[in-house]
C-alpha cells in the first residue's frame, strides 16, 4: 500500500508518518522508486503500536524508539510486557520514597509475601512506597497485612492479562496487545472496581438502585 493508503488503515496523519520515518521508529518502507515506497500489514501494527505508546502512554520520541528497539530484539515474548512497563511513567513520584528504609522494607516485605519475582531496580517498587507514603501522610497507614488482599486480586488479574498473551507469536502484535493491556485496560478496571464499590455499599445499606441518585 501508498502511505496515502496506510495513513488510512492506520488512521495517522501522512505527516506524522513521514516523521516517525524520519525519526527512525517507523521502518522504511519497500523503494518503487525515488520518491515512492510500499508499506505493508507489519507497518500499520508499527503505527498503532507508536501510538499507543506515545499517545496513551504518554512517551516522548526518544523513549518510544527506545521501546520500540527493546521489543525488536530477540526477547522472551512475555519479556515485552516488562519492557514497556519499565518505559511508562509510574503513578507516583518513585523519587520520593528512596530514602524511607521502613516503605521499602515494607514493599519488600509484601513481595516476598507473594513469592513475586520482581527486580530489585523495578521502578514500580519505589513508586509503590511512595503511593504509601502519600496514604500515610493522610493518616491512611497500611501494613503488609493490610495490602496483601489487593495483592491477592492484582496477581488474579495479572494471570488473565498473561492468558491474552499466550499463543500471539507475531512480534508486533504481541507488543499491541501487552500496550493495550498496560494502557487501555487500566481505566476499565479501575472503573470496574469504582461500580463494584457503588454495588458494595449500596448492598450494605440495603438502598434501592435509582439513577438520579449517588448511592
Amino acid at each position: 500500500m501508498r502511505i496515502s493508503e496506510l495513513s488510512r488503515r492506520s488512521g495517522v496523519p501522512v505527516a506524522s508518518i513521514k516523521y516517525y520515518l524520519r525519526e527512525g521508529l517507523l521502518p522504511a518502507g519497500r523503494a518503487m522508486g525515488a520518491t515512492l515506497a510500499e508499506y505493508g500489514e507489519e507497518h500499520v501494527q508499527r503505527l498503532r503500536l507508536i501510538r499507543a505508546l506515545t499517545t496513551l502512554g504518554g512517551l516522548s520520541i526518544a523513549a518510544a524508539r527506545e521501546v520500540l528497539a527493546e521489543i525488536d530484539q530477540p526477547h522472551d515474548p512475555l519479556a515485552m510486557l516488562g519492557v514497556i512497563h519499565y518505559a511508562l511513567r509510574t503513578p507516583a513520584d518513585a523519587t520520593e520514597a528512596t530514602g524511607d528504609g521502613e516503605l521499602t522494607e515494607r514493599v519488600d516485605g509484601l513481595v516476598d509475601a507473594m513469592e513475586w519475582d520482581i527486580s530489585e531496580a523495578s521502578p514500580h517498587r519505589r513508586a509503590l512506597a511512595a503511593s504509601l507514603q502519600e496514604l500515610g501522610r493522610l493518616g491512611v497507614d497500611f501494613g503488609v497485612d493490610d495490602l496483601l488482599p489487593y495483592a491477592r486480586l492484582a496477581a488474579a488479574v495479572a494471570r488473565l492479562d498473561l492468558d491474552q498473551l499466550d499463543g500471539i507469536e507475531d512480534r508486533m502484535v504481541l507488543a499491541e496487545r501487552a500496550a493495550i493491556l498496560t494502557l487501555l485496560l487500566e481505566p476499565v478496571l479501575a472503573l470496574l472496581r469504582r461500580l463494584a464499590q457503588e454495588g458494595e455499599s449500596r448492598r450494605r445499606t440495603g438502598a434501592a438502585a435509582a439513577p438520579d441518585t449517588a448511592y
